[in-house]
Formats: C-alpha cells, structure tokens, sequence
C-alpha cells in the first residue's frame, strides 16, 4: 500500500493494529495457562474478552469508514508474541515465569497503547469523530491493562519471585 496521505497512514495503522489484536486473540489463551498465578491467569482471560471487542471496535471504524482492514500482518506484534512463547517453554520456576509473563505482557501492552495513541491522533486530525472516541475506549483500556499488570508485579508475583532466591 502506497502512503500517499494521512489517510492513507491511518488506515495502515489501522490495519497494524488489526492484525496485532487478532494474533493476541489467539496467544492469550497460551499464557493464560502457563500462568500459575490465579490472579495473573484471570487477567489474561480478561483480558482476550477485551481483546476480542478491540477487534470488534476496529471492524466497526473500517466498516463506517469503508475500507479493509485485512491482508496486513502486524511483525512487531508476532515478534513480541514469539518472545512471549519462548518464556512459556523455558524452563522456569512459576513465580519466574509469571514474572516474565508479565513482563512479556507489558511489552504488548506498551506497543499497543503506541499504535491506539498514533491511530487516535490521527482520526482526530483527520475529523473521524466517531472512530477517535472508539480509539480513545481502547487506549484506556489498554492503559488500564497495563497499570493491572504493573500492580499485580509490585504487589505478588515478584516479590514471590524473589523469595525463591531468599530459600
């Protein structure tokens, strides 16, 4: 696709992020169950669930706005996923591999608020309306996700993490 206007860049943004959330559709399942943290696991449960009405969000903007948002695929997000897998199968304690989800997961979260910041500038620039405000309920989202995430680390997993080397 040839970028010849801010619309163009939009919908190739657009596009990014389309195929990032439907990878995550399918790799938060694996990290959930290699999460053996109770409350780590039910957050990337949530977390799919939100995920799923990300995907949903986006094919509403490309619907109101008529274009496609297939055929594009998103190397940054497989690469961070890939990441993420290689963690699952190392061999690990649980609290350590919790720790490192997290940490996997933050990755994920951090490039997603990037792309919904970038994508929400630009429907605000360009005048979409309806799909800045859709943007703007993800990010937050997003945002949310990661402050969770940052929570549960401090608070738990590393520390139980830690505790391994004190034993």
């Amino acid at each position: 696709m040839k970028l010849n206007t801010l619309h163009d860049l939009y919908v190739q943004e657009l596009k990014d992020l389309y195929s990032a959330e439907n990878q995550l559709v399918k790799a938060l399942p694996k990290m959930a169950k290699a999460a053996t943290n109770a409350e780590l696991r039910s957050g990337f449960e949530e977390h799919l669930e939100q995920t799923r009405n990300h995907v949903t969000r986006l094919e509403t903007i490309a619907k109101a706005g008529d274009f496609k948002l297939a055929g594009h695929k998103c190397k940054a997000m497989e690469g961070l996923l890939e990441e993420g897998c290689e963690l699952i199968s190392e061999d690990a304690e649980d609290a350590v591999r919790d720790a490192g989800l997290i940490g996997a997961a933050q990755r994920v979260e951090h490039y997603e608020i990037a792309g919904y910041g970038t994508a929400r500038a630009l429907a605000i620039r360009l005048g979409y309306d309806e799909a800045a405000d859709l943007l703007s309920q993800t990010l937050e989202e997003e945002k949310q996700t990661d402050e969770k995430l940052t929570d549960l680390a401090t608070s738990t997993v590393n520390e139980e993490a830690a505790a391994l080397a004190d034993a």
